[in-house]
């Protein structure tokens, strides 16, 4: 999972989009959309993929993150990944393959949705077109 920043031309604020995708099924699992970076971003992200699954998590379940990104190091969020069994996996320095998935699905997300259908007007309106935009 990893945060994408959204720039709005007009007040010059950023809005972030977390996304939780299921690289077995290539699909995203989990999205929220906020204008800060504090862990609820992250964890209401998770909170709709593990939603999403309805429960059916398997035992061998690996979160993989960025390194030196709080909000999935916070304590909140550190303990719903192992109240779901999930395995802590973090990025090596340096390293950008590890984390391709996620720069894959940020790239897109930007370039199909917004950079092409801006400007935004607030996260509220960043939620609503990603709704559209996440299958």
């Amino acid at each position: 999972m990893s945060a994408t920043r959204i720039r709005e031309t007009r007040v010059l604020r950023f809005h972030r989009t977390a996304f939780v995708t299921d690289l077995f099924s290539r699909k995203i699992v989990g999205w929220q959309v906020a204008d800060h970076l504090r862990a609820d971003l992250a964890l209401d992200a998770l909170e709709l993929a593990i939603f999403s699954r309805q429960g059916e998590i398997g035992e061998d379940l690996v979160h993989h993150s960025d390194r030196g990104v709080q909000q999935y190091t916070s304590i909140r969020y550190t303990q719903r990944r192992e109240d779901i069994g999930a395995v802590r996996s973090v990025g090596s320095k340096g390293d950008s393959y590890d984390n391709a998935a996620a720069e894959a699905v940020n790239s897109l997300y930007k370039k199909v949705l917004i950079n092409r259908e801006g400007p935004w007007q607030d996260a509220g309106h960043v939620t609503v077109e990603t709704a559209g935009w996440v299958p």
